[in-house]
């Protein structure tokens, strides 16, 4: 893809995972965001944590592919705050999560809030940001495949529950394949299971994440480094232990 190729990825701080493929770990609570580019169309992953954060999102976007380029797809993991209070951000975007969780923005909204104050989002900051909170207009059930132009079509999974109520991951075909795990896979910390975890399906999500990517992925957490189909083997077994489930 010519335009992938020549995507600069350092230049703005991001990770190069393929020459269409990139992604950050914003700062404070590192969560990932990442992009993914076609001929035609470009899919954010993640949002952040905040308008300002998703504002420093789309100032990258414009710095890697040109001020023609814009950000047309958003997914979101989960519906947790550090993954989707950015998504005000980004006007005019066809926007992407699990069946289920427009119900949940409609009806726990002030939860955002709160996790978001709690966490360290200027009370302000979390207040705008969930006044204009974007609910996904597309809900995945299932599978759902978006073409991104010039022969590259990502494939978006419903995986939950697990970590959340509302577990999507994003695969992106090549060699390797790389996989979008949201919070399902951490690497900078324990995963955390939270009062909408599903504590008892998460290995078998895990499980199904595997199945997606294969023995020679690259899975990339919500939180922390690329780690390979290894270590995401050895979290399921931490998880099943944990909870008790095989």
């Amino acid at each position: 893809m010519e335009l992938a190729q020549r995507i600069d990825w350092s230049s703005v701080g991001w990770e190069g995972l393929a020459p269409n493929v990139g992604r950050v770990r914003l700062p404070g609570l590192d969560c990932t965001s990442g992009l993914v580019v076609g001929e035609d169309a470009a899919l954010l992953i993640d949002t952040g944590s905040s308008l300002r954060e998703g504002a420093r999102l789309r100032a990258d976007v414009r710095a890697l592919l040109g001020a023609h380029r814009r950000v047309t797809h958003v997914a979101l993991t989960h519906p947790h705050f550090d993954h989707v209070l950015g998504t005000a951000a980004f006007a005019g975007v066809e926007v992407y999560g699990a069946v289920g969780i427009d119900v949940l923005f409609e009806r726990g909204a002030e939860g955002l809030r709160t996790d978001a104050v709690r966490h360290g989002v200027d009370p302000e900051a979390a207040t705008e940001a969930v006044d204009i909170l974007v609910t996904p207009r597309h809900r995945v059930c299932g599978e759902w495949t978006l073409d991104l132009g010039g022969g590259l079509t990502v494939l978006l999974a419903n995986i939950g529950p697990a970590h959340s109520g509302h577990d999507l991951a994003v695969l992106v075909p090549g060699a390797p394949e790389i996989v979008f795990c949201g919070d399902l896979v951490e690497e900078s910390g324990e995963p955390q299971a939270g009062p909408d975890a599903a504590p008892h399906h998460w290995p078998a999500a895990l499980d199904r994440l595997l199945d997606l990517g294969g023995e020679d992925a690259v899975y990339i957490p919500g939180h922390g480094s690329a780690v390979n189909a290894q270590f995401v083997r050895a979290q399921r077994a931490t998880l099943a232990a944990r909870f008790g489930v095989s």
